[in-house]
């Protein structure tokens, strides 16, 4: 899905949220640190299992979530 192989789902782990290469972080909270102005490299030092990758690529899917799309309805 559009190169974002870092963003695993598993039904059994984390009520079934996007999450970070398998680990029990879920792409939300990464994406909310960055929204609040944590700077990465705090990020990283925080959760250490991180990488810078895994960052961008939790802000890209947060990006493809929130496209707005217009789909055409057939009037009768």
């Amino acid at each position: 899905m559009l190169g974002l192989e870092r963003i695993t789902f598993n039904p059994h782990m984390m009520a079934r949220q996007a999450c970070i290469r398998g680990m029990r972080i879920p792409v939300s909270s990464v994406v909310n640190l960055v929204a609040n102005g944590k700077p990465v490299e705090e990020i990283l030092e925080e959760y250490p299992d991180l990488e810078p990758e895994d960052i961008r690529q939790s802000l890209l899917y947060a990006a493809w979530l929130t496209q707005e799309r217009v789909y055409p309805f057939k009037t009768a």
